[in-house]
């Protein structure tokens, strides 16, 4: 059996992992999911679905990969053939993802130029959709669905992020995502960290943390408070679309797999606090200066982050280019180590599945998804993304999570051995708390999740959209991974590329 790839450090491993997680979601997403769901208060749920949900599937998908020593597919082939089909999947689900996500990190970048002199103007809403993204609605009269022609200004920064990505990955594990998550998170932490100081220092920031961390303690018995808890760990860890078995998997003997996945998801969380903070306290300031509530002013998402941002960096008393700079630069970093990891599943599943080498494969697999990625750089490219995006992620990844986790538990029955894997190689052991959360805990809090979406999206057209465009832009994209998982789960493999490697295969490496 070929030799794994391997990180060179533990370190270099858990600031991949940690890169993985930090992504756009954590900086736009997290900060108004705690504020709507109780404040302060949410916390509590937060950190009881971090440690019931989180972190329990992190050391699952750590010691799949670990164990298994190959991509998703292969991992999950080598536990049970049956469950082979999750791992394409999963990589499907990363492949659409990548699509879209990258033109979004295209837009931070170009952000980030017009950050310099405020360019976008008073109208940061209308600067966005009808002078930057060039809406097909806004400036040709067309409706979701129709296409336009392609954007320039999303389309060359499209270029810079694919050729930046594919150039990580063309060096590979070590040289190549290792060396990048060690210039990216520790410049991305230092960038965050300036922003928040900055904007503690405005009048009206206190406002904005009052509004973040104030306990609303009636929302805490609320359902869909813990059920936003639960949906906002189990999204922003990058957990249920094969990155961190992946990532795993070029781990060396020992990993203590138990302690890193406690790293990571902690690291997670606290860079989701750290955004908060700044976040608000900058939505503190802009409440203050135009004298309206912050209800009136905080928003997520793409308003947040390319609306409400612009507009508070306008009305900044000074160094507004330079808060600028580096709100967008953050994005771009967070950005960039997640669509690294995202694209690297691919990558490694086609390699394990056709060997070829690495550079094809990178070719083959990132190739592909940088030239369908042009599609979200057209005129009529904000409608495909909004609905691609939330469609297989609420139909994608938390139903992939969802089918690991009871496949893993209930049907091949895997969790012991696996739990005896992650312990053996670990400082600390897990005990029956692991399998209560994995067995029980997950798959209810999950499937609870998934048939509520469900209702909602069968009574309710998502965003109003006409039926037919989420048919062909939401639905089939969802549905598509699924059956691409099927497919390719029933080529067949090499000879003995199945066996499971042995205790000396698994056991090479540095320490």
């Amino acid at each position: 059996m070929k030799e794994r790839e391997q990180w060179g450090t533990r370190a270099g491993f858990i600031l991949a992992a940690i890169g993985s997680a930090v992504g756009l979601g954590n900086i736009w997403r997290f900060p108004y999911v705690a504020y709507e769901n109780g404040g302060g208060a949410f916390f509590f749920p937060y950190l009881f679905a971090l440690l019931t949900a989180g972190i329990p599937l992190l050391i699952m998908e750590f010691t799949i990969g670990h164990k298994y020593r190959g991509s998703a597919p292969l991992s999950y082939a080598r536990l049970s053939k049956k469950t082979e089909w999750i791992g394409w999947w999963q990589i499907a689900i990363s492949f659409v993802i990548s699509t879209y996500y990258a033109v979004i990190i295209a837009w931070a970048m170009a952000y980030t130029y017009f950050a310099v002199n405020q360019r976008w103007g008073e109208d940061t809403g209308g600067f966005l959709m009808a002078d930057y993204l060039k809406r097909v609605d806004l400036v040709s009269g067309g409706a979701p669905g129709d296409i336009g022609s392609l954007v320039p200004g999303v389309f060359i920064p499209l270029v810079l992020v694919w050729v930046i990505t594919l150039g990580v990955l063309f060096k590979g594990v070590k040289r190549g995502i290792e060396v990048a998550n060690r210039i990216f998170i520790p410049l991305l932490v230092v960038m965050f960290l300036l922003i928040v100081v900055r904007a503690l220092t405005l009048e009206g920031a206190m406002l904005g943390l009052d509004a973040f961390f104030k306990p609303n303690w009636s929302e805490i018995m609320t359902p869909a408070v813990w059920v936003a808890a639960y949906g906002q760990i189990f999204f922003s860890l990058s957990i249920g679309f094969a990155i961190m078995i992946t990532y795993s998997s070029y781990l060396p003997k020992k990993s203590d797999i138990n302690n890193n996945a406690f790293i990571t998801g902690f690291s997670n969380s606290s860079f989701e606090l750290l955004a908060g903070i700044g976040v608000f306290a900058a939505i503190g300031f802009m409440a203050n200066a135009s004298g309206v509530g912050i209800n009136e002013v905080a928003s997520a998402g793409i308003g947040l982050a390319f609306v409400v941002f612009p507009e508070i960096i306008n009305t900044f008393p000074g160094m507004n280019g330079f808060f600028g700079v580096l709100f967008f630069g953050s994005l771009v970093l967070a950005g960039l180590s997640s669509l690294i990891s995202i694209v690297e599943t691919f990558v490694s599943g086609i390699q394990d599945k056709f060997k070829i080498s690495r550079v094809k494969a990178v070719m083959i697999g990132g190739g592909l998804s940088a030239l369908i990625s042009i599609l979200f750089a057209t005129q009529g490219g904000l409608f495909f993304l909004d609905a691609a995006d939330y469609f297989i992620n609420q139909f994608g990844v938390a139903l992939a999570g969802l089918v690991s986790v009871v496949a893993v538990s209930w049907f091949v029955k895997k969790l012991p051995e696996l739990q005896d894997h992650a312990n053996g190689v670990s400082d600390f052991r897990t005990g029956l708390w692991w399998k209560i959360c994995l067995g029980v805990i997950t798959p209810v809090v999950l499937g609870y999740m998934f048939i509520q979406n469900t209702i909602e999206n069968v009574t309710n057209n998502y965003e109003g959209y006409p039926t037919s465009f989420l048919i062909y832009s939401g639905w089939s994209v969802a549905i598509l991974a699924i059956i691409v998982g099927f497919i390719f789960a029933a080529l067949k493999w090499q000879k003995n590329e199945l066996e499971e490697p042995s205790t000396k295969d698994n056991q090479t490496g540095v320490e």
